[in-house]
């Protein structure tokens, strides 16, 4: 019975892997010319799993030892990952047959680094944390890079690579301080020894910020952020469209996981420092994208940005009276984001001619023109990127800083004010080049990217006046904190 619980309790993850590893055979019978049939097998196996989430949603399990939690968040969580990964299949399917790199490993590699997200949001264990990073991590390095040929995917995926096993350095060796300071791994042996004084706190603390650090990296919290705008311009497009969502929602799921059930004791010393970086990644990431003129490194720098304004309600992690409702915003947020972010770089695909070319500012000139509906999808991303009052974005925004000020954090609260209306200028700017620059953009698109586009902009638009659906089940989403 027991087996069967652990079991249960990881079986979306399961499913993912396994299918993943069987694709993977599958697909050296699979012509090149055919691969469509390899994208097609690979969102089958995510609606699959996606299906197996909602089945077991609203249950509480503790699996293998303590080692794995299935509550209300992670359940939130892998809906959100395997949503994104049958929207980056989605994405990929035109773009890698284009762009001349038309490999069937896309799609696996891309699955495990799924199984990796969703086993992150479960792990409840700093071993099991640790590896799923790994998990997450590795194929994302050969993703970025998938696009050998090319120098700068080349490049793209080795500064990854290095600064994410640099990062993961951190998350080891934190992991380590903290088996020393509490004699612990699985989260409810640590919270016991501090909760019973016994844990060495010198060693706690420094377990903690090097965590932080981890964790940090992964967000693209600054000043953690530097290979965001290199990878992001880099890698295939489709890959930066799935990072900029999926692996940041795996980041901050991981971060609320751990620091919100280990780390309320150290609110004391961590909440300095997760205001300083909360507040610097705003200011940074806006700034330095009023600066870009080309497209990818400018939704790559407000990537950094929004990463910001979320760190900004989970800076009040210790304060148990608005735990929930930082849950619950940050969940609302990724969402609101991650359909936006989805859109946006669905655009840019469509207007990428080739490789790493027709992704300039200029490049937009006179789409608004001759592709109308391009040009109001864009408008919507934008307006809710900016957060526009009565947008997705607006309302995912309102709920940050409404629990940043319920926290007392009033001054965070401003600057993340302040650094959104800074924002508008260089989303605007997108939104004048489309309609107001003369040009005669010839443009291929793609079935496939079109329902995406057209998906993303209609859910933004509304959600943007039910915007309590979401956040009535963001607040359902119930982290295990025990």
């Amino acid at each position: 019975m027991t087996r069967m619980i652990d079991i249960y309790s990881i079986l979306p993850v399961m499913i993912v892997a396994g299918w993943a590893l069987l694709l993977l055979v599958v697909d050296l019978w699979i012509p090149r010319h055919r691969k469509g049939i390899t994208a097609l097998l690979a969102a089958i196996g995510l609606a699959i799993a996606l299906g197996f989430v909602l089945a077991s949603s609203g249950n509480t399990i503790l699996g293998f030892n303590q080692m794995v939690v299935l509550d209300g968040f992670s359940s939130f969580m892998q809906v959100l990952f395997l949503v994104s990964g049958m929207v980056a299949v989605a994405l990929a399917y035109d773009y890698i047959q284009r762009m001349n790199i038309n490999h069937g490993e896309f799609y696996v590699l891309m699955m495990f680094s799924i199984a990796g997200m969703m086993l992150m949001s479960q792990a409840y264990n700093l071993l099991m944390v640790f590896l799923a990073l790994e998990l997450l991590s590795i194929p994302l390095y050969v993703l970025t890079g998938f696009a050998r040929t090319r120098l700068e995917s080349e490049e793209a995926s080795l500064k990854y690579f290095l600064l994410g096993a640099f990062a993961s350095g951190f998350v080891l060796y934190g992991t380590a301080l903290i088996f020393s300071a509490t004699g612990q791994l699985d989260f409810v042996g640590i919270a016991a020894v501090v909760t019973a004084g016994s844990a060495n706190s010198v060693l706690f603390l420094i377990g903690a910020a090097l965590l932080l650090v981890g964790f940090g990296f992964k967000i693209a919290a600054v000043p953690f952020q530097m290979w965001t705008p290199d990878v992001y311009q880099g890698a295939p497009t489709p890959v930066t469209a799935f990072m900029s969502v999926a692996v940041k929602a795996a980041g901050f799921a991981a971060l609320m996981r751990v620091f919100l059930v280990l780390f309320p004791s150290l609110s004391e010393h961590l909440t300095p420092i997760l205001w300083v970086m909360a507040a610097l990644t705003m200011i940074v990431g806006n700034i330095v994208a009023l600066a870009q003129n080309n497209i990818k490194r400018m939704l790559a720098y407000s990537a950094i940005a929004h990463a910001g304004y979320i760190l900004m309600a989970f800076v009040a992690f210790g304060n148990g009276e608005v735990v929930g409702n930082t849950v619950a915003a940050t969940l609302f947020y990724l969402v609101a984001y991650g359909l936006t972010s989805f859109g946006a770089w669905a655009l840019v695909i469509v207007i990428e001619r080739e490789y790493g070319k027709g992704i300039l500012l200029d490049d937009l000139a006179g789409i608004g023109k001759h592709y109308p509906w391009l040009g109001v999808a864009m408008l919507v991303f934008m307006l809710s990127f900016a957060g526009v009052p009565l947008t997705m974005g607006f309302w995912g925004k309102f709920y940050l800083f409404r629990t940043a000020v319920q926290a007392g954090y009033i001054g965070l609260a401003i600057i993340g004010l302040l650094t959104s209306v800074a924002s508008a200028y260089y989303y605007l700017r997108v939104v004048v080049y489309m309609f107001m620059k003369p040009g005669e953009p010839k443009l291929q698109i793609n079935p496939w990217v079109s329902l995406v586009i057209g998906v993303a902009a209609l859910a933004v638009l509304l959600l943007s006046l039910i915007p309590w659906t979401i956040l009535e089940l963001a607040s359902r989403a119930v982290l295990l904190l025990q």
